[in-house]
């Protein structure tokens, strides 16, 4: 808020932000001025020196005011202005103006000012080069003035130092593992002595990777202040500049400071910004990139001692990296940061709500189940989002159902109040969902329902959700069958119930093809084709990198993936049918409710289906047989 802003402040800020543009502005207005102003009028008749001496001698010329040693105006007989310019040497001119009764004046001439003439020569060359000096200030992020265009290559690192942000490993939760690797790097920075003895060297640089989200830098601001040692910070993206050379300077200027603040720990952020594979992408690539990579490989593990300095540095993207940055010797530790499971997010919750005021019925257990593949950015966020919503209710605590609004709202979409379906399309939405669940209700080997709901949200007209009893990170053939069969329930529903089909089971064919895709052609799950890889769903690591790359099988092989692939999809898709209308009943009563409340619990739909005289235990769904 400026107003809140030292007087002082905002007349500096002021100048910084605006002399430059005003010198401009001041330099172009008196060029303009010295351009188009002329001592001369502009309805003055220029004549020459001799049609001058004829009209004096006629008696044509009233007036006559000489201006210094150039040049002669006035007026004629007849009230019309004139100008000459006079010869360099004109003897007897006033005499002769007298002679012939002309009135005489005389001005002296004056003199262009010194500055005039400066700006005149020197004007465009200082006003293009104080609009480069702004245009610089304003790429490097304003603040310095001339001082910070020449200080581009000085690092620009972000200092902590241990007192002041207070971050240790009791802010961490969730990534035990990462921690106590982390824990050997702690005691070398506490006590290096204690390794040197033994001849054992600390390793040089930590990289960590993992989804984002997951606490990599968090970590790394709990490892500075666990062993109370300068932490010095900057983003990969903050080495590239449009000036080839800067990037190498900064990186020197970096270990520089880093030298100067022993022991210390240099953190690189987002490594894969400055840290790619050298020689990557069609044409000569970006030299400038690679000469900052060759700098902070030297500067790493050359000749320059480093011995106190610990680089560590993170990256969603470790396959991108050059091979020579993860050698021994440069980053020769390598920790993945992994998405928490479900202890780890019960562990997350429980440092967030501290700040939070939360009743003490909330369950955090079956938050953090029903939150699988949530960060710890996510979980900050869903906790940040609940305490909102209850402030919006008027609520004194956040309680469990503000929690179940905010992970449907982060997972889905904020709740659509203002769209209204047509009854059809809500009678449509509920048997469609009805169908997902009580699918998945009836087969073994498939997360309990959590909830089904055809409150739109986000681009969903409805959803139901699952709750996972555990995180399971290798599934077998028989869960992913289910999958399939549950995401083909809601358009079986569709077909037994309306006989028509809609476009609200897109999504769901969608990923019923991807999951029997991967089966086929990634995990090798089809009796057909073995167990084979035959598509590489690598993603391409850099432009170029795999251009023009064939697939790796025949078309025959093709052929039968395809086959395959109809085949596996329409079986379940039957199975799917046959399911519900085995359990016919039990699907208009969950599609009634729905239509009713709009809102239908997992459990409910337990407790109808056992009442439900034709399903004593979950339904067996045999594999298809394969495609001969």
């Amino acid at each position: 808020n400026i107003s809140t802003t030292p007087k002082r402040y905002r007349i500096m800020n002021w100048k910084n932000e605006n002399v430059l543009i005003f010198l401009s502005i001041l330099v172009l207005a008196i060029l303009f001025m010295n351009m188009f102003s002329s001592p001369q009028s502009v309805n003055n008749q220029e004549i020459i020196y001799s049609e001058f001496v004829y009209k004096v001698r006629s008696g044509e010329v009233l007036s006559a005011q000489i201006i210094g040693d150039s040049a002669a105006e006035g007026f004629f007989a007849d009230g019309t202005p004139y100008r000459t310019i006079l010869p360099p040497s004109y003897p007897g001119l006033v005499e002769f103006l007298r002679k012939n009764q002309v009135q005489i004046s005389y001005v002296p001439e004056e003199g262009t000012p010194w500055y005039i003439s400066i700006l005149i020569h020197w004007g465009p060359f200082i006003f293009i080069f104080l609009i480069w000096i702004y245009l610089m200030r304003r790429m490097q992020g304003g603040g310095g003035g001339a001082g910070r265009l020449f200080s581009l290559g000085k690092s620009r690192a972000n200092r902590v130092d241990p007192n002041e942000h207070g971050i240790t490993f009791k802010d961490v939760a969730g990534i035990e593992e990462a921690k106590d690797d982390l824990q050997e790097i702690i005691e070398f920075l506490r006590d290096p002595d204690k390794f040197r003895k033994l001849g054992g060297k600390i390793p040089k640089g930590v990289l960590m990777s993992g989804p984002p989200g997951t606490g990599k830098t968090l970590l790394a601001k709990a490892v500075a202040g666990e062993a109370a040692v300068p932490f010095f910070s900057m983003s990969g993206s903050d080495f590239v500049e449009m000036f080839v050379g800067v990037g190498a300077s900064r990186v020197r200027d970096l270990f520089e400071e880093g030298r100067k603040n022993l022991p210390c720990i240099l953190f690189i952020d987002e490594l894969d910004a400055v840290g790619r594979h050298r020689g990557s992408g069609l044409g000569s690539g970006n030299d400038e990139r690679e000469q900052t990579l060759n700098q902070l490989l030297v500067e790493m593990d050359g000749f320059d001692a480093t011995d106190g300095i610990i680089i560590i540095a993170s990256t969603n993207r470790p396959d991108v990296l050059d091979p020579a940055l993860l050698r021994p010797g440069r980053f020769d530790r390598q920790i993945h940061v992994p998405l928490p499971d479900v202890s780890g997010r019960l562990e997350i919750l429980q440092i967030h709500i501290q700040k939070v005021n939360v009743i003490e019925a909330v369950d955090l257990q079956v938050i953090a189940k029903g939150t699988p593949g949530f960060s710890g950015a996510d979980l900050k966020n869903l906790v940040n989002e609940a305490a909102l919503m209850a402030a919006r209710n008027n609520e004194d605590a956040v309680a469990l159902p503000h929690f179940e609004e905010a992970r449907d709202k982060i997972l889905m979409g904020p709740e659509r109040k203002t769209m209204v379906m047509s009854e059809k399309e809500k009678r449509s939405t509920a048997y469609h969902e009805a169908g997902h669940a009580l699918v998945a209700m009836l087969l073994p080997k498939s997360d309990p329902v959590h909830k089904v709901t055809i409150v739109p949200r986000g681009r969903a007209m409805g959803v139901t959700s699952f709750l996972p009893e555990q995180d399971v990170r290798t599934h077998d053939k028989e869960y992913l069958s289910n999958r399939i069969a549950i995401a083909m329930g809601g358009r079986a529903a569709e077909e037994i119930i309306f006989d028509e089909l809609t476009t609200g089971a897109s999504n769901d064919i969608q990923q019923a093809t991807e999951t029997v895709r991967n089966m086929i052609c990634q995990w090798g799950m089809s009796e057909r084709l073995g167990p084979i890889v035959l598509d590489d769903n690598q993603e391409q690591l850099m432009v170029g990198a795999n251009f023009g790359r064939e697939q790796n099988y025949s078309d025959e092989t093709a052929k039968m993936i395809d086959q395959e692939m109809l085949y596996m999809i329409n079986h379940y898709y039957q199975k799917a049918k046959t399911l519900l209308l085995d359990h016919i009943k039990v699907l208009h009563q969950v599609a009634e409710i729905l239509m009713e409340e709009e809102t239908i619990h997992g459990q409910r739909i337990q407790e109808l289906l056992t009442g439900n005289p034709n399903r004593d235990a979950k339904t067996i769904l045999t594999e298809p047989d394969p495609v001969t």
